[in-house]
């Protein structure tokens, strides 16, 4: 008979991050990217009048430069998500949570691996959270993207 989780693993050892903990550090990091979505925007729109548009006129729904000003999004919410996991392992929205991304031996996870994290939690939440969803029917209760990235979110330890 295997014993539980937690006998089977030093006190030392990093928790799973259990996908509530992972969707309250998401709600958290919604507020610097929306931050940095308000500062593309307007970098679009400043570009927009520069060329000579008129003041009140809106960017053209899915046009060119539409879509642009969204791919930039992404990007700038990729590098403020892969830079912060490089980093430190953290965003903002994970330091309350004590969340932290790492390669599967537990080391840092490089740039590769993280970009890999990114873009198929994009996809994943794109496609209604199914990479979410995933981490219920998985025997280890990893996450899509955690899987296929070869990365790992756990959950530290309180320290003190």
């Amino acid at each position: 008979m295997t014993q539980p989780h937690s006998a089977t693993t030093p006190a030392s050892a990093p928790r799973r991050a259990l996908i509530g903990w992972r969707l309250l550090a998401l709600l958290y990091d919604m507020m610097p990217v929306i931050a940095l979505w308000l500062l593309v925007g307007a970098a679009f729109a400043v570009g927009y009048l520069l060329a000579g548009h008129p003041p009140r006129e809106n960017i053209r729904p899915f046009s060119v430069l539409q879509w642009s000003a969204w791919l930039c999004c992404w990007l700038v919410t990729g590098a403020y998500a892969v830079l912060s996991w490089r980093r430190g392992g953290q965003t903002l929205g994970m330091r309350p949570w004590r969340l932290h991304v790492s390669a599967v031996d537990h080391r840092q996870a490089g740039i590769g691996a993280l970009c890999a994290r990114y873009a198929i939690g994009t996809v994943s939440l794109l496609a209604g959270g199914l990479g979410f969803w995933w981490a219920w029917l998985d025997r280890d209760r990893l996450t899509l993207h955690d899987r296929l990235s070869k990365t790992r979110m756990h959950r530290l330890n309180k320290q003190g």
